[in-house]
Formats: C-alpha cells, structure tokens, sequence
C-alpha cells in the first residue's frame, strides 16, 4: 500500500529488521494473503438480477472446469501453517499463560470492531437508499465470512501450549490425531447417514493439521526437503485419489448450489490438499528467503504483514463497494454485474482487478491505523 519506490523507505525497512527474521515465513503469509484476496475477488459475483436486486453467483458453478483456479487461490493451509510457527515461536515454557494470549488475541481482534461500526453505518445509508434486504443480506454475509477464519484461527492460537505439549510427547505422529478424526467425521456424514452438523467438527480438527505442521516446524522438523517433497507428493495423491474415486468436489472453495462444499466445513480433501500446499510452502522456504533479500521485495513483504488484517478484514468491502456504487450510476457491467457463466466474463473481470485494489487502498488508508496498538 505504501510506495516502496521512495527513495530510502525499503532502505529504512532493511535496516530495522532483526537479523534473525525468518523471512520466507512473512513471505508465506503475504502470499497466503494475495491467494485469499485474489481468490474472492475472482470466483465471487455480484449479479444483477434487474429488479433492483443483487445476487451472489460463482463463475465456478457455470464453469466447473475452471476448478484449478482454486487449487491456486485457496491457501488457507498456508495461513495455519504460519499461525502455528508463530504461535510455537512466541511462547516460551514458564510464561504467564493469561498475560501471553491476551497479547496473541488483540493482534487478531483489534482491527474488527472497525469493521463492524463501518458497516453498522453503511447498512443504514444503503437501507435508506432503497437497497433492498435481500442484497443487504448478502452483501453482509461476504462481510461477516472472514470472520469465521478469526474465531478459528484465534482458538487454535490460544490451544498452542495444549499443542506444543502434543508434540512434545508425540512428535510428528501427533499429527494423525487431527487428521484421523477429519477422516472419521467425513465417514460419519459421508458414508453413515450421520447427522450434518458434525461435519462442523472438521473446522477444527482440519485446521488443526496444518497448525500442527507449524508448531513441528518452529521445534526444527520439517527442514528436510524430503519431508517437504513427501507432504507435497503424498498429499496431492491423496486428495487426487478422494477426488476421482471418493466422489469428493473437484473445486477446493465453496460453490453456490453445490451439494457438498470442501471447506465449508472442510473435508478431508481440503485438508489432504492443504498437506500439499504445506509442502510446498516448505519447498519453498529456501527461494523465498533469497528473493526478500532484495530491499524492495522485503519492503512490499514486510508491510504487507504489518497490514495482514486489515488487508483480510477488507478486501470483500472493497469489492463490495465498486460493485454496489457503480450499478446505479452505470447499469448492469461486463464482469462486475453480468452472471458469470461464459468465457468472456473472465478477461472482463480481470479487468476490474485494479479498480477492487485501488478501493482496498483507499480503506487500508483509512484502517490500518487501527490495527496497530496505541503507543504508550
């Protein structure tokens, strides 16, 4: 968000790093965080439906073949896996446990009351402009989605002694636990006619395997890249194998219609792919630690995570905004306002790629400050 280009800025931030920064794990999770933002902005549309109304559609449900797109844009696994080397980094045997979570969990939850007094306000203004309750609806259920990545998130955090304690007793074979029970739920909803709501189970249990990989790898596993060919190979089979002949859904996001969603809960696919986003995340630790190096490239890494939140929190909004102001003004638009069931509408919605990031600019500006603590 900020000019890097400015002379001395990527200077200043070079200087202030701590030596001994890990800096292929903030690259992960600015990547993590460009796959998540790129993700929403391109397989989520807004449609005119010509009564005033808009409705939320997916070009992944006309166009099922473009399934791969979301291999690249669901990166989730990533974003667990970082939390949990952070989380096993920042917590030291004999620390005061009260005091250690209060300072994990104002990370994560300073910026969103922000959010939520931004929107109370424009709900109001778009209600007393005629929008109707049914695009109102949606548009706060996109808002309120990132969300539910905190709450899970934030609870894995807080577990992290419960973890650390795991893998201490049980190294790299504690990881079957979450992954067996993933696998036991799926077999229960899937296979026994057992009630749907325990699939709900999985938010936990499969999010829990790649922040058990983290906590592994902040304790010195994992640095071998046979253990990163390994997860990344075993992993793509496995979920190749439960999408081909498990009758699993090809696409690693939600689709609206869909009968069976991978990550709303996840299913074990989900959580075998994100196996093999976390290989190669570790196969690409050597790379990206030589690439933000270079004083620019660590520039644009390094606010990137000191904006993480506010980047996550936002970027539905920003989209939400262009596309809700423009279609009084300018009527139903290629890419922004017309249903996602044909080829054009790809290159049309690239197109609009720019305007979403210019409107995240303008609210990062805005917020970013919140994120922050108060100085002192």
């Amino acid at each position: 968000m900020l000019d890097t280009r400015r002379p001395g800025l990527a200077a200043r931030i070079e200087a202030a790093t701590p030596p001994n920064r890990d800096r292929a794990v903030d690259a992960l999770r600015a990547l993590a965080i460009l796959g998540v933002v790129l993700g929403h902005w391109c397989v989520t549309a807004f449609v005119s439906t010509g009564d005033g109304q808009l409705r939320v559609s997916s070009p992944l449900s006309a166009m099922p073949h473009l399934a791969p797109v979301s291999w690249v844009l669901q990166t989730l696994a990533v974003f667990f896996l970082v939390g949990g080397y952070t989380a096993a980094k920042g917590h030291h045997a004999g620390e005061p446990y009260l005091p250690w979570a209060r300072r994990r969990l104002a990370r994560l939850a300073r910026p969103v009351p922000v959010l939520l007094l931004a929107w109370a306000a424009a709900v109001c203004v778009l209600a007393w402009a005629g929008l109707s309750s049914g695009t109102l609806h949606a548009l706060l259920k996109l808002m309120l989605s990132p969300l539910w990545f905190l709450g899970v998130y934030g609870t894995l955090t807080v577990l992290t002694p419960l973890v650390v304690a795991l893998w201490n007793r049980l190294g790299m074979w504690g990881v079957l636990l979450p992954l067996a029970a993933t696998a036991l739920i799926d077999l229960g909803r899937f296979g026994l006619d057992a009630p749907a709501w325990i699939g709900w189970g999985t938010v936990l249990t499969g999010w829990l395997v790649p922040f058990y990989l983290g906590v592994a790898w902040a304790h010195g596993a994992l640095a071998s890249p046979r253990t990163g060919w390994a997860l990344l190979g075993g992993g793509a089979t496995a979920t190749g194998a439960l999408v081909l002949w498990a009758g699993y859904p090809a696409s690693m996001v939600g689709v609206p219609g869909a009968e069976v969603s991978n990550l709303n809960p996840p299913t074990l696919a989900a959580v075998a792919f994100g196996l093999a986003q976390c290989g190669l995340a570790l196969l690409a630790r050597g790379p990206l630690t030589r690439w933000t190096r270079r004083p620019r490239v660590w520039g644009v890494v390094a606010l990137a995570n000191l904006s993480a939140m506010t980047i996550f929190l936002w970027h539905q909004t920003a989209m939400m905004a262009v596309t809700v102001t423009t279609a009084p003004a300018a009527g139903p638009l290629p890419g922004l306002h017309t249903a996602p069931d044909q080829a054009a509408w790809i290159p049309a919605r690239l197109v609009w790629l720019p305007v979403f990031a210019l409107a995240l600019a303008v609210l990062w500006a805005a917020a970013h400050r919140f994120e922050r603590p108060r100085p002192r």
